[in-house]
């Protein structure tokens, strides 16, 4: 009620839960549904929030996988010069090892402190990775020998003669050996050809 006008209307709210007619109970009134605007905003910022979230994470992840590879890479670099240095290094010492088996032949190494020298250095360069190859009957490869002698007209070459020993370093070759080749007919073809002997010679009748 405003002012003093006697003529206004007046309100009365019941705001009683039982209806004193019927005896029921009244159900609360449903007020003005709340806004939903403000709950679909913040959807979309949580979404952005995890798309954004997202993003870095990978990111994170990606930087992550490129350190992990160039410290592999950096690892290998290392491990490869290190090999190249020690190769290096032991080349050096191969004169003095083919020295060790021009005496070794002569029968200069079978006893005596130079026999213990000897060993003494051969086992040390072994267990640095040194290993020698070429030796006579070996197959003949290219990528580790070089023929500096060559005869036979077959077709499997062979060693023949060892000049100079062949040494590697773990898989890589520091010095190839120098040998002599023999091409050698191989045994099946050898088997081959006689059995084509036999089959060709006339056949003899018994009497």
């Amino acid at each position: 009620m405003t002012g003093n006008d006697p003529h206004e209307p007046v309100t009365v709210t019941d705001k009683r839960r039982i209806d004193p007619v019927t005896g029921e109970v009244r159900e609360a009134g449903s007020g003005p549904a709340p806004d939903a605007e403000p709950d679909a905003a913040a959807a979309t910022a949580a979404g952005e929030e995890a798309d954004k979230a997202s993003e870095l994470l990978a990111d994170l992840q990606r930087v992550q996988a490129d350190f992990t590879n160039y410290r592999k890479r950096a690892l290998r670099d290392q491990q490869v010069a290190a090999d190249r240095a020690k190769a290096s290094v032991i080349s050096q010492l191969l004169p003095i090892l083919d020295d060790l088996d021009r005496a070794r032949s002569h029968g200069d190494l079978e006893s005596g402190p130079l026999k213990a020298v000897a060993d003494k250095l051969v086992n040390t360069l072994e267990g640095l990775g040194l290993s020698g190859f070429g030796a006579e009957g070996d197959d003949f490869d290219p990528e580790l020998h070089e023929a500096v002698q060559h005869e036979g007209e077959g077709t499997h070459p062979v060693i023949g003669t060892v000049m100079r020993r062949g040494y590697k370093v773990g898989d890589q070759v520091v010095r190839h050996a120098m040998v002599g080749v023999v091409d050698t007919v191989p045994e099946d073809a050898a088997h081959g050809d006689d059995d084509a002997a036999g089959d060709g010679a006339p056949e003899v009748e018994a009497e």
